[in-house]
């Protein structure tokens, strides 16, 4: 399989971490790069040169993703997977010190962004010949157990579960799978202060461990390698020591 001919994925948060990790991970394996981010440079950095798509997208608004998912279809007329991974950890704070735009904005990121996404990339699957596709929502440990003043961040996570188990079921019918991937404590440089130390639910503060990210890319190409007749409905993936199992 070449690139000019391999399964076209989408990627968003493409332009850092995960997502960029991700993005070079598939890249590799022969599919057809579509970069979302909200700023060009990165998305530029993450393809390093290959062929591919980017575009400047912000997740929470309708017709930036309408503008990504037209661009993504005139190039190369369908979608075989979407990667559903911008999000923001967003502002930490107990529930009464949270200001209410800072809940909105968390929403609207990781939540109404992975919907927008979703229902865009539903769209294109169910319209396509040959019909069908996967969706990979990327949760968080968060998304099972809170971390303390992290209301918005895990509302949104636990909120993404509620929406990958709708489209699963709702894709049934068009060759549709939805799975997610709820990773606890990948080395990126949104999580480089664990290793210092991270809040715990008994309020003290202590490092965490954290695991390669490389491991990240390699679970998610599996559940996107999958035949459309099997699905890797739900998949954590943690530094094995980290605060999760007993956690609080």
């Amino acid at each position: 399989m070449t690139v000019s001919d391999g399964p076209v994925v989408v990627v968003t948060g493409a332009g850092s971490g995960i997502g960029r990790v991700v993005a070079r991970a598939f890249r590799d394996a022969g599919y057809r790069l579509a970069l979302a981010g909200r700023r060009e440079g990165p998305l530029v950095e993450t393809l390093d040169g290959a062929d591919g798509l980017t575009v400047v997208t912000d997740v929470g608004d309708p017709g930036s993703v309408d503008a990504l998912f037209d661009a993504v279809r005139e190039r190369w007329g369908r979608v075989d997977v979407l990667f559903n991974n911008a999000g923001t950890f967003g502002t930490s704070a107990t529930p009464d010190e949270l200001p209410v735009e800072a809940w909105l904005e968390t929403v609207r990121t990781n939540l109404t962004g992975s919907f927008l996404c979703a229902r865009a990339a539903f769209a294109q699957m169910r319209a396509q010949s040959p019909q069908g596709g996967r969706i990979i929502n990327n949760g968080s440990i968060s998304a099972q157990v809170p971390r303390p003043w992290s209301a918005a961040y895990t509302a949104t996570k636990h909120g993404v579960t509620g929406l990958t188990k709708s489209l699963s079921l709702d894709g049934r019918p068009f060759g549709i799978a939805c799975g997610q991937i709820d990773i606890g404590n990948a080395a990126t440089d949104m999580t480089a202060g664990f290793s210092t130390g991270a809040r715990q639910a008994d309020g003290s503060v202590a490092a965490e461990a954290t695991f390669d990210v490389q491991h990240v890319a390699g679970a998610v190409l599996y559940m996107a390698g999958l035949p459309l007749e099997a699905n890797v409905q739900f998949m954590t993936i943690a530094a094995r020591t980290m605060p999760y199992i007993g956690r609080g």
